[in-house]
């Protein structure tokens, strides 16, 4: 593999573990980056179809070692004995009622949302979700501002309202939109304060990014050549040591600041986008 081509790899592999966990639209990113680099290594449809998707296993396996001892139910006694931890078991009901929906939608409508969104359709609902969903979050540190959250720990949070945060995720699969953000957004809208809105959208992360990445690999059975299967490890690897210092640092970040920032980035990034595509 030409050198060129292997730093491409590693473009993409930096950028799906900076955006996975920022409310910017890490699949966005990538579509964008893609058609401005044009990796040989995508000039096969399915297989870059597929790794836009698979090369999130990265960030989700960092995502799942940083909050493994908040996540694992299981514990040992004084006596060596093992035991549940109730309240973590707790969590993950709300966690998996909170994925059914997504996952539900994604196994039903995957390959028609697949087929509506590719080449300069991508770009241009990519560039509109950017635009419409900084617009929100600008009004969402405005209505936070006027009415204090109701639910400030994850152990408030009911199961109905984990279902309730769990639907915004469907809107996900339009590209552009952010996992990670269209949830904070309706968590927040719901009552959940920033910090419990952004630690509850990183764990529903993982059973939903593993969850489509899966789907993926067996929708193409797994039907790949050496190179690609080395391509997507390397890409998996970069994202997966760039997410773990981005969940670090936003954990951080929000305990200081509000989204608007991210607001304001995903207005301008849209409208660049705007740009180009009157031009070209």
């Amino acid at each position: 593999m030409k050198l060129f081509e292997f730093l491409k790899i590693v473009i993409l592999g930096i950028t799906e573990g900076i955006t996975e966990f920022l409310p910017i639209s890490s699949t966005g990113h990538l579509l964008i980056l893609e058609r401005i680099l044009n990796p040989e290594f995508l000039q096969d449809e399915e297989f870059a179809e597929m790794f836009t998707v698979v090369i999130q296993l990265g960030a989700v396996v960092a995502a799942a070692m940083i909050y493994f001892r908040k996540l694992w139910p299981f514990g040992l006694t004084y006596e060596r004995k093992v035991c549940i931890q109730g309240p973590k078991l707790y969590l993950w009901l709300k966690i998996i009622v909170a994925c059914l929906p997504a996952m539900t939608i994604g196994v039903l409508f995957d390959a028609l949302f697949g087929s509506l969104f590719h080449g300069r359709a991508a770009s241009i609902t990519v560039m509109i979700t950017l635009i419409l969903y900084g617009i929100v979050f600008l009004f969402i540190e405005k209505y936070r501002k006027d009415n204090p959250p109701s639910y400030t720990t994850l152990g408030s949070i009911p199961v109905k309202l984990a279902l309730y945060i769990g639907c915004f995720q469907i809107l996900a699969m339009i590209p552009g939109t952010s996992r990670s953000g269209i949830t904070i957004i309706g968590a927040m809208l719901l009552g959940a304060s920033r910090g419990v809105a952004t630690e509850f959208t990183f764990y529903l992360e993982i059973p939903t990014l593993f969850g489509a990445s899966l789907l993926k690999l067996v929708k193409f059975r797994f039907d790949f050549d050496g190179m690609q299967y080395a391509i997507l490890l390397t890409a998996m690897l970069v994202a997966f040591l760039v997410a773990y210092a981005t969940i670090n640092w936003i954990i951080e970040y929000i305990k200081k600041h509000d989204f608007k920032v991210f607001g304001w980035y995903r207005i301008g990034l849209g409208l660049v986008i705007l740009f180009f595509l009157i031009i070209l």
